[in-house]
């Protein structure tokens, strides 16, 4: 256990402490997850399809293969097939041959997909925005995003699937 800059050693956390943390961050993602979905803006488009979406609008213009876009979403790969499956009829993406592997498929957002992504993205954004802006300052946002993302990169290093 290294010291922290402090001086003293910070105990290591006990199994309960552990599980009272993530159950916490678990019923807050929930909570927060449940106002979205109730948000007017994802009456069209379900937020799930909102997340391909908006994934793929991060992307370089070649797509991005179907197990990568799994990376970054929460759903099962077959769940996802189904879904793109689903945008694709919708016009919002196009399936592709890649081009270095004929065996492979390019998932891209089409012009209507990514007018779609931006305009539902600003709805959301200001959703996001009500539901955190009263409860966290700057500065606890700031926390929090340092917090879940050196969670994130713990979790995805030190126990990969």
């Amino acid at each position: 256990m290294n010291p922290p800059a402090g001086g003293a050693a910070t105990p290591t956390p006990s199994v309960r402490e552990t599980a009272e943390a993530w159950e916490s961050l678990f019923r807050a993602q929930v909570a927060v997850m449940r106002r979205l979905q109730a948000d007017p803006a994802f009456r069209g488009l379900g937020i799930k399809e909102y997340d391909v979406l908006f994934t793929l609008s991060g992307c370089p213009q070649g797509g991005l293969r179907l197990n990568e876009l799994n990376e970054h979403v929460l759903l099962a790969q077959s769940s996802l097939s189904r879904l793109v499956e689903r945008l694709e009829r919708k016009g919002l993406v196009t399936r592709r041959a890649a081009p270095d592997d004929a065996r492979g498929i390019l998932i891209t957002l089409t012009e209507a997909g990514r007018e779609t992504q931006r305009r539902i993205g600003r709805g959301h954004v200001r959703e996001i925005s009500r539901l955190f802006g009263g409860a966290l300052d700057a500065d606890e946002l700031a926390e929090l995003t340092r917090l879940t993302a050196k969670l994130r990169e713990h979790v995805v290093e030190t126990h990969p699937l």
